[in-house]
C-alpha cells in the first residue's frame, strides 16, 4: 500500500501497469500542449487518484470523462466535486469513445501494459477524436514517430505525431524502470477513405518477418504497380509507399 502526497492510501495493482504521475509541472505541461478551451469535451484515460484530473478541472472545459478500470481509484475520483466530471468504470482499450461526443480531446498517462491497445483504439475512433496527448514509454514514443512498426504506420496515417518531452522516472509513484515521454497526436484531415480493419491486417502482415524482402511477401506485379523496389525490406519503406501498396493490394483483391 502506497501513501500519496495528499495522504491518500491506495494499493497499486501490478496487473494494471500503474505508475501514478505525481508531478504537477508535468500535468500542467500536458494541458499547455492540449490547449483546452471553453466548450471542449475531454476524456482522461487512467486518471488514477486525480493528479491530472484536478488540473483539467481548473480549465473552462464543458465536460470531463474519466475512464478508470480500478474501483479503488474510482472511489478517490468521486471525492472531486465538479458537475462537469463523469466517471466511467471501464477498460480504456475497449471503450467506445464516440459515445461521449464529437471532436473529443483525449489525455492520459497510459498504463504501460495496454498503452499500444489504447493508441490503436484511438485510431479506430479518429472520427470523434481530434487530438490526444498521451504519456507512454519513451521507447514506444520513438517507435511511433519513426513509423518503425505496424502500429507506428497505423497511427501516422491518421494522426500527426509530435514528441513533446521526456519524463524521468522520479515523477511517478512508483518510479518505473524506464523513461517516459509525452506525445501529441493531431488528427490529419484525410480526404481518402480507408478501411482501418483491413489496413491493420495488411500492416501486421507486412511487418511480420521484417527481415525478408518485399518480394517474399507480395507479388512482383503488385510491387511494380506501386513503384516499390522488391528488394527493399518493410522498414525501408516510406509511409507513402506503404499506403500505395495497400490501395493496390485492395484493388487487386489480394
Amino acid at each position: 500500500m502506497l501513501k500519496l502526497r495528499r495522504r491518500v492510501k491506495v494499493r497499486l495493482k501490478k496487473r494494471y501497469g500503474q505508475h501514478l504521475l505525481i508531478s504537477t509541472g508535468v500535468a500542467k505541461k500536458i494541458l499547455d500542449v492540449a490547449e483546452l478551451g471553453d466548450g471542449d469535451i475531454v476524456v482522461e484515460i487512467g486518471p488514477g487518484t486525480g493528479s491530472l484530473t484536478k488540473e483539467i478541472l481548473k480549465t473552462p472545459i464543458k465536460e470531463l470523462h474519466c475512464i478508470e478500470i480500478d474501483l479503488e481509484m474510482i472511489n478517490e475520483l468521486k471525492k472531486l466535486e465538479d458537475e462537469r466530471l463523469r466517471i466511467h468504470h471501464a477498460d480504456a482499450s475497449e471503450f467506445h469513445y464516440c459515445e461521449l461526443g464529437k471532436e473529443l480531446i483525449l489525455l492520459g498517462n497510459l498504463p504501460y501494459n495496454v498503452a499500444s491497445l489504447i493508441i490503436e483504439r484511438t485510431v479506430f475512433c479518429h472520427h470523434c477524436v481530434k487530438l490526444a496527448v498521451f504519456m507512454v514509454q519513451k521507447e514506444v514514443a520513438e517507435k511511433l514517430i519513426k513509423c518503425s512498426s505496424w502500429l507506428g504506420c497505423f497511427v501516422n496515417t491518421i494522426f500527426q505525431i509530435n514528441y513533446v518531452m521526456t519524463v524521468p522516472p522520479r515523477f511517478f509513484l512508483p518510479p518505473p524502470k524506464v523513461q517516459s515521454a509525452v506525445i501529441k497526436l493531431v488528427r490529419k484531415e484525410n480526404k481518402t477513405k480507408i478501411d482501418l480493419k483491413k489496413y491493420k491486417a495488411f500492416l501486421t502482415m507486412l511487418f511480420s518477418f521484417r527481415r525478408k524482402t518485399l518480394r517474399n511477401k507480395l507479388t512482383e506485379d503488385l510491387l511494380q504497380k506501386a513503384l516499390v523496389d522488391p528488394l527493399k525490406r518493410v522498414e525501408e519503406l516510406s509511409l507513402e509507399e506503404i499506403q500505395r501498396l495497400f490501395f493496390i493490394y485492395q484493388l487487386e483483391g489480394a
